[in-house]
């Protein structure tokens, strides 16, 4: 086993799935539990993760010194280097801010380089930086910008990465992982998610009861809907709240999700409801509370019909996955980066206890599971689609007008992706009202109106993402389509920002 000390970073998680993709059992624990857990326990290597802190300020997360006495492998990451830099003798200053890809050169006959090239591509987030290195100290890599960002001391056994190897976007991250692994002593076995497990965790959970099921018809809840009807068949109830803030099609694909199981979902007509509670919203985190306290609000409007004729209804199904939970600030050192509307934005006190089989997976592997559920390629490779839906891609107030303003651009957005092949190519597109005006010439006229913002990005689990290198004549239709077909809008901008900095959605 390999220990993950998590000082907080959004990919501790991530760096445990790495591993266990290799077949590396790990477990993941917060500094306070670090000396109790290893007088218990003894790993084959020790890994601290990145975070948000700074290793100077006062109440910084921290552990022992004394980890470095135990003879078994440690590798630092980011936060976690720099705190080994600390304890261990080096200097950290507030320096060169950094988010996003870098180059990285590496020389060097250390096992953890095994494989990799000389020069390659990692990904940064850090806003600190490591100005001297503790004695004992080498360098096995550096970018333009950070002189120590790859090293070892090889007699302690330890090694530091200001990059993050478990990022989708590094190359060779999980090489390294892979390699720091069998330097712990580690054998590399890949294995599949076991579905049956899966499913038995389901049932145990259920027992005699009846689960009522919140279906957006996304990836997530598709497949968390599929795996809890293969678990209880008729004994699980989806409800689609068709609320007007979803794609178009979406009402009509919903129905057919469950078909082979004979279940046929309830829909919810709550379009005038859901804009009435929106009403004068501007701030995103109120509109994601807003939307998740009205989801349970009917979802118990429901289970109250439901129980005159099915009496045990006492769950509620939703399809949260890791990178909703991480980012509404899962562990106890990471910071909030948004209330996902069916975690962060979920009131307190519930009838329904919550039942979330694909809670501790990634899109990728949820996509995987759904592979494995035989789930159509239609369904699986779906674009991903918040849950809170144009809400949070019309920056300021809801309302039937700029709703409508939203689906027109996403619906040429999709069009014209598909008309160019590049639809399945990209993993999220979309265009955000900006609530920006700029001046444009319509008809030899002056005339003012909104800017729309393109995000159009690739990536795999959601954790970071590049922007997608769309072919110039691709965004010029585009662009002149939202220009001259969608009513008020003055120019189209295409966002060019990778995760880190940004988050996948602007609010």
């Amino acid at each position: 086993m390999i220990v993950i000390i998590d000082f907080g970073s959004q990919t501790t998680h991530l760096i445990g799935r790495r591993l266990k993709d290799l077949g590396v059992k790990t477990e993941i624990i917060s500094p306070l539990e670090t000396n109790k857990f290893l007088q218990k326990n003894k790993p084959q290597g020790i890994i601290l993760s990145g975070g948000p802190s700074s290793v100077y300020e006062n109440g910084a997360p921290t552990i022992t010194e004394k980890i470095f006495d135990l003879q078994i492998p440690i590798l630092g990451i980011c936060y976690g280097f720099q705190l080994i830099s600390k304890l261990l003798g080096g200097k950290v200053i507030a320096g060169k801010k950094e988010y996003g890809p870098a180059t990285i050169g590496i020389s060097g006959g250390a096992l953890i380089l095994h494989g990799l090239e000389s020069v390659f591509t990692v990904w940064m987030s850090h806003g600190d930086e490591i100005i001297k290195l503790p004695k004992g100290f080498e360098v096995l890599g550096k970018t333009p910008t950070m002189p120590f960002a790859f090293v070892t001391n090889k007699n302690k056994n330890i090694y530091g990465l200001q990059f993050h190897p478990e990022a989708e976007h590094t190359e060779f991250g999980t090489r390294i992982l892979e390699n720091f692994a069998q330097i712990c002593g580690e054998k590399i076995l890949i294995e599949k998610i076991n579905i049956e497990e899966l499913v038995k965790s389901i049932q145990e959970t259920v027992k005699d009861g009846y689960v009522i099921g919140a279906i957006s018809g996304g990836v997530d809840s598709t497949v968390a809907g599929t795996l809890t009807a293969t678990a209880i068949g008729k004994k699980f109830i989806p409800v689609y709240v068709d609320n007007g803030l979803m794609r178009d099609g979406t009402t009509e694909f919903v129905k057919t999700i469950f078909k082979k199981f004979g279940i046929k979902p309830i829909i919810i007509d709550a379009k005038k409801e859901m804009l009435s509670k929106l009403k004068g919203v501007v701030d995103p985190e109120k509109k994601r509370k807003i939307i998740g306290n009205f989801y349970i609000e009917l979802f118990e409007r429901e289970l109250a019909k439901l129980s005159k004729t099915k009496k045990n209804i006492q769950f509620l199904l939703q399809g949260t996955i890791y990178s909703d939970v991480i980012e509404s600030q899962g562990t106890k050192h990471a910071s909030k980066i948004k209330s996902h509307h069916n975690v962060g934005g979920l009131p307190k006190k519930m009838k329904l206890k919550l039942l979330e089989p694909v809670r501790y997976f990634y899109k990728d592997e949820v996509r995987s599971i759904g592979k494995q559920l035989k789930l159509p390629d239609e369904f699986i490779y779906k674009q991903p689609f918040p849950g809170p839906g144009y809400a949070i891609r019309i920056r300021g107030e809801v309302t039937i007008q700029q709703l409508e303003k939203q689906r027109i651009a996403d619906n040429i957005i999709l069009e014209e992706l598909q008309n160019a092949n590049l639809l399945s190519k990209v993993f999220i597109s979309f265009p955000v009202l900006t609530g920006a005006s700029s001046t444009a010439v319509k008809g030899d006229g002056r005339f003012f109106g909104e800017v729309v913002a393109l995000r159009i990005v690739e990536s795999t689990d959601v954790m970071t993402s590049s922007w997608a290198k769309i072919p110039y004549d691709v965004l010029q239709k585009i662009s002149s389509r939202i220009v001259n077909e969608v009513p008020n809008v003055s120019r189209v901008v295409y966002d060019i920002t990778t995760k880190p900095p940004a988050t996948m959605e602007w609010e």
